[in-house]
C-alpha cells in the first residue's frame, strides 16, 4: 500500500471525500517532518498503536508529554496491571516483566491477567519494544495544535524544547488518555459521570515507599500470603485493615479502602488517597488536585511513623507519581457509542478490535458517598456477578467529526458506565495493537 493509499484507507470508515485545503493554523512553527502515522501519547495505548504499526511496515512518530514511556504504568507507578492477557502483545509484555525478575504476584498464586510490577523496569520494555520496531518517539513533547482541512487532520503541532514543531501525517491516533488531540481537533466529547452535572471518576496519585520490617505490615498489604487461606480464598479484607490502622494513627484517607502492595521484600507501591470532581480538561484543577494529593500522601507517611509504634519504624516515602492517575476522561465523540448494556451483555461486533472482560468499577464519585473499606461498583454489575467478556468496535475508537483520527484508551466512545470497564490498561493495550491491524488491513 503506498501513501496516498494508505491515506484513503484511513478515512475510508468516514465515507467523505478529501475537503479542498483549508488555510493552515496561524502558528509559526519549524516543519519537521512526515510518517504514515502519528500518535499523541505514549502510555499503554499509545505504545501497543506505535509499536504495531511500525511492525506492519509504517513510519511511526510516537509524542510523549513527560520524560519516559509507559504513562500511567511509569510516570503514574501504577504498579498493577488487570485483564492483560487478551492480546499478543499483553502476552509478550509479561514475559518481558517476567525475563526481568520484575512482576510479583496480585494474589497468592501468578496469573497472567492480574498482577504487579516493577515500575523502572517497565520503562526499560516500553523504549526497548519501541526501538525494537523502530518507532521513532520523542518525550518531553505535546502536541498542542492541529492543522485541518475540511473534515481531515493535515499536520499537529508540538511543544518542546525544540520549540514549535509542524509534523504531517495521514493518520493520527489520540492516545492521550484524557482525548487532548481529538479536543484540539475540535470533536465532541461528553465529560463527568452518568448524568449532566454529576462528577466523573475520582483520581488517584500513587506512592512508592520502604518499609524496614516487612512482618508487621503484612495484615495491611492485599498481596501478603497471610491473607489467603489454603485454598486461596481471602481470610480478612487488608484494606479495611490499613484503613483501621490510619485512623489509629489520627489519619481519615480521602480513599475509604486505601491499598497497600508489596512488589519485593521492603518496597511498596500506596494506593490510598481519592480526588474527587476533578475535570480532566482543566489544567488548574488537575495541578491542585496533584499538590493536594501528595500532600496527604506525606502526611499518611508522617503519622505512621510517628504515631505507628515499632511497625512503622523506619518507614519512608520513596517517590509519588508525576501524573495523577485520572480513572475518568474526555469520552470523544465516536462512529459509535459503546455502552453499559453493551457490556453487561458481552457484546459482540464485526469490526471488532479488541475485548476486555473486567467489571464497570465505578468509585464513589462524592466524598460524603464513601463505604468502608469497599469500591462502591456500578448497581448494574454487583459483586459476585460474572462479567461476560465484551468487544470493542473500530467504530467506536473513530472520531465522528474528524475522518483521518482515531482513539485508543479510555477516552475512545463510550457512555460513563461502559467507560468504567474498558479503562483498564489491559484493554487499552489491546484497542491500539487491535486499531493498528485493523487500519493496516482496510
Amino acid at each position: 500500500m503506498n501513501r496516498r493509499e494508505f491515506m484513503l484507507a484511513a478515512g475510508a470508515l468516514g465515507g467523505a471525500a478529501l475537503c479542498p485545503k483549508a488555510s493552515a493554523a496561524a502558528i509559526p512553527a519549524v516543519e519537521a517532518g512526515e510518517a504514515d502515522v502519528i500518535v499523541a501519547g505514549g502510555g499503554p495505548a499509545g505504545l501497543a498503536t506505535a509499536i504495531t504499526f511500525a511492525r506492519l511496515g509504517k513510519k511511526v512518530r510516537l509524542f510523549e508529554a513527560h520524560g519516559a514511556l509507559g504513562g500511567i504504568w511509569t510516570t503514574g507507578l501504577l504498579s498493577c496491571i488487570i485483564d492483560f492477557d487478551r492480546s499478543p502483545l499483553t502476552k509478550e509484555i509479561t514475559a518481558r516483566l517476567d525475563k526481568l525478575g520484575a512482576r510479583v504476584p496480585r494474589r497468592e498464586k501468578m496469573l497472567d491477567s492480574n498482577y504487579l510490577y516493577e515500575p523502572e523496569y517497565m520503562k526499560f520494555i516500553c523504549e526497548e519494544l519501541c526501538r525494537e520496531a523502530g518507532v521513532v518517539f520523542q518525550l518531553h513533547t505535546s502536541v498542542v495544535a492541529v492543522e485541518k482541512s475540511g473534515r481531515d487532520i493535515t499536520a499537529v503541532f508540538t511543544e518542546s524544547k525544540s520549540g514549535r514543531q509542524r509534523w504531517r501525517a495521514p493518520l493520527f491516533v489520540d492516545a492521550t488518555g484524557d482525548g487532548d488531540l481529538a479536543a484540539r481537533a475540535g470533536c465532541g466529547f461528553d465529560c463527568g459521570g452518568a448524568n449532566p452535572g454529576d462528577p466523573d471518576q475520582p483520581a488517584s496519585l500513587i506512592a512508592m515507599a520502604y518499609a524496614e520490617d516487612d512482618a508487621p505490615l503484612a495484615r495491611f498489604t492485599v498481596n501478603d500470603p497471610c491473607v489467603f487461606g489454603p485454598a486461596g480464598q481471602t481470610l480478612f479484607n487488608a484494606k479495611k485493615e490499613f484503613l483501621l490502622e490510619l485512623r489509629r494513627v489520627g489519619v481519615e484517607p480521602s480513599y475509604s479502602a486505601p491499598t497497600l502492595f508489596r512488589l519485593r521484600p521492603h518496597l511498596y507501591a500506596i494506593m490510598a488517597n481519592h480526588e474527587y470532581g476533578v475535570a480532566v480538561d482543566d489544567a488548574a484543577a488537575q495541578t491542585a488536585a496533584t499538590v493536594r494529593a501528595r500532600r496527604e500522601l506525606m502526611l499518611m507517611a508522617m503519622a505512621l511513623v510517628g504515631k505507628g509504634g515499632k511497625a512503622w519504624q523506619g518507614f519512608r516515602l520513596l517517590a509519588t507519581a508525576e501524573q495523577l492517575g485520572n480513572r475518568g476522561a474526555r469520552r470523544i465523540h465516536g462512529r459509535y457509542k459503546l455502552t453499559r448494556e453493551d457490556v453487561l451483555a458481552g457484546a459482540q461486533f464485526p469490526d471488532a478490535v479488541a475485548e476486555c472482560g473486567f467489571c464497570m468499577d465505578i468509585h464513589t464519585t462524592r466524598y460524603a458517598e464513601r463505604k468502608d473499606g469497599v469500591v462502591v461498583t456500578a448497581p448494574a454489575a454487583p459483586r459476585g456477578r460474572v462479567q461476560p467478556v465484551y468487544q470493542i468496535p473500530l467504530r467506536a475508537c473513530q472520531a465522528a467529526d474528524v475522518n483521518n483520527l482515531y482513539m485508543v484508551g479510555r477516552c475512545i466512545s463510550g457512555d460513563f458506565a461502559a467507560q468504567s470497564s474498558y479503562r483498564i490498561t489491559g484493554a487499552a493495550v489491546g484497542m491500539g495493537e487491535g486499531l493498528a491491524k485493523a487500519l493496516v488491513r482496510i
